[in-house]
């Protein structure tokens, strides 16, 4: 069994070992690869912040990859393991909370998901587009290029420059759940994508052999890629292998996805960037129970991940932007 757990995590690490079930009144989450490393290390952190307290639940978070299915807590329902924001959703909407309590997604709502949800607003992020660093992709590309390129009218590099090679183009996407291909399509405005498209790489990880290609082109969360090379936080699964980050072109203007170990402030106000969530049930986000308190004492307004000076250090440290709207809620109805 892989979850993310107490203070097993390492320095340098992206996940933690289980080292005990979690209990039933524990808060424990599941869904995007984007953060699991983040929540790995916030709940460490948090968990730790409770001292000699034993009374109140404790932070657990499964990775999106691993062993499947899984129990995530102490009497819960055997699923399979949600391997993404879209899976996360399903399974938070399938089960209840002595399952799941909540989702971690790095897409916002969609009018695909059900009615009932909260989308809490915890940290920023950006997407953008990645390549292979001796491969045949140029520096940086238009949203317009890449639009062409996921919906297959653009297939050769000498469609975007006639000076680059004479070779085809391989746009890859993470599988269907995935949270960073949401928000990356959504970031060059294209609904479905084109035949040509090659989907199945899990999220963020540079390493899967289909994309050892010099002519792969995969979108790539920049905090994660910055979680993964300015602060060390990689596994050997869970790493950028031989991709970069690419630029996106705006004409005569030139977007960069990092600035001095950052995401760079004004990609991150681009379209290329978005909001990553906590997606809770809302009638237990709202509640006046224990359980709601429990929730809104880690991902509220007032909140620990929204406060704590050791969670917004951790925030940084794994490569995301701390918000200041960090706790507001958009309610599906």
């Amino acid at each position: 069994m892989t979850a993310v757990l107490t203070a097993s995590l390492s320095v340098g690490s992206a996940s933690a070992e289980a080292a005990a079930l979690p209990q039933a009144q524990d808060l424990v989450g599941v869904g995007a690869q984007t953060t699991q490393s983040l929540l790995s290390q916030l709940s460490v952190d948090y968990n730790a912040s409770l001292g000699s307290d034993t009374a109140s639940p404790r932070l657990y978070s499964w990775d999106a990859t691993g062993t499947s299915p899984v129990i995530t807590k102490t009497g819960a329902t055997s699923i399979p393991r949600p391997d993404g924001a879209g899976a996360g959703i399903k399974a938070l909407v399938a089960n209840t909370s002595a399952t799941v309590d909540f989702v971690r997604s790095d897409r916002g709502p969609t009018a695909s998901d059900p009615h009932g949800l909260d989308f809490v607003a915890l940290v920023k992020d950006a997407v953008t587009w990645s390549a292979q660093k001796t491969g045949n992709a140029p520096a940086q590309l238009t949203p317009a290029q890449l639009n062409g390129i996921y919906a297959c009218s653009l297939t050769n590099w000498q469609q975007i420059d006639p000076g680059l090679p004479n070779a085809t183009i391989r746009p890859y996407l993470p599988q269907g759940d995935s949270g960073t291909r949401a928000s990356f399509l959504s970031a060059i405005a294209l609904t479905v994508p084109g035949a040509c498209v090659i989907a199945g790489p899990e999220e963020n990880q540079g390493t899967d052999p289909a994309l050892n290609d010099p002519n792969a082109v995969f979108p790539y969360s920049v905090g994660h890629y910055l979680g993964q090379t300015a602060f060390g936080h990689t596994t050997s699964t869970d790493a950028p292998g031989n991709l970069t980050l690419r630029n996106i072109a705006f004409g005569n203007y030139k977007l960069v996805p990092v600035t001095d170990s950052v995401i760079d402030q004004n990609f991150a106000n681009s379209q290329f960037g978005h909001l990553v969530y906590g997606v809770f049930r809302d009638a237990e986000w709202t509640g006046a129970d224990a359980h709601a308190q429990a929730l809104q004492n880690v991902f509220g307004v007032y909140g620990w991940i929204c406060n704590d000076p050791v969670a917004q250090a951790d925030i940084a440290t794994f490569g995301f932007l701390a918000l200041p709207s960090c706790g507001v809620t958009i309610t599906l109805t």
